[in-house]
């Protein structure tokens, strides 16, 4: 089940019906499916999680067993485990290492600079995370940037995927892209076109949620 609309019906024009979560759940109930387990792929605790929160709760009592598990970054633990990952896949020791993640006005939002404090207590001083459209903004990551005298700079999607926000907001040709916008303050920038699920550590992190979920009791 896809939680996103946009992504749903961009699919379906393309012949391809992928349902939502409420969908995908009315189908196991008309199944008689007694038990169920939903992991999400998202990569926090941020608006869309408490939605698939809230339907859950909808569904729990026409289920004998509905569970629910963690997104990727649920804890403190999971911060410190993807910040050893990153550093040993991704930051160059030549370089700065600088990654673009969504953003959220809800206060998961603060993941992102909780995640930079973590990749430079892993030894990754030249690390910097910042977000599309949410805290800290890419006009911050430029400062800290010129501040530390950084030249060159690996740029790398803090996304599962790397999809469009990577090819046109990141990496696009455009003026107002992150790749654009640093090479016009004078940055080198080599882009990085893959996203989190291609770290195996990261697909393991998803593993321990759902592993965790399978021994849970349900809501």
């Amino acid at each position: 089940a896809y939680t996103s609309p946009t992504v749903r019906a961009k699919l379906a024009e393309r012949g391809e019906a992928i349902p939502s979560l409420e969908q995908a759940l009315e189908q196991l109930e008309q199944e008689g499916t007694h038990t169920v387990f939903i992991q999400p792929t998202h990569l926090l605790r941020g608006i869309e999680y408490d939605k698939i929160c809230a339907c859950a709760r909808l569904w729990a009592g026409r289920f004998g067993r509905l569970c629910l598990g963690l997104p990727l970054l649920a804890g403190s633990s999971d911060l410190r485990q993807l910040a050893q990952i990153l550093v040993q896949s991704l930051y160059p020791r030549e370089e700065a290492l600088v990654l673009m993640g969504h953003g959220s006005d809800h206060f998961a939002d603060l993941v992102y600079p909780a995640l930079q404090t973590a990749l430079r207590l892993e030894g990754a001083e030249r690390a910097y995370v910042g977000t599309v459209s949410g805290w800290p903004d890419l006009d911050l990551v430029l400062k800290q940037l010129e501040s530390d005298a950084v030249r060159q700079v690996r740029l790398a999607p803090l996304m599962l995927t790397a999809g469009e926000h990577a090819r046109s907001d990141m990496a696009g040709t455009g003026p107002d892209s992150w790749k654009s916008r640093m090479e016009g303050a004078g940055f080198q920038v080599d882009c990085v076109m893959q996203g989190l699920g291609a770290l195996e550590g990261v697909r393991q992190l998803y593993c321990s949620h759902l592993k965790e979920l399978l021994q849970s009791d349900g809501l």
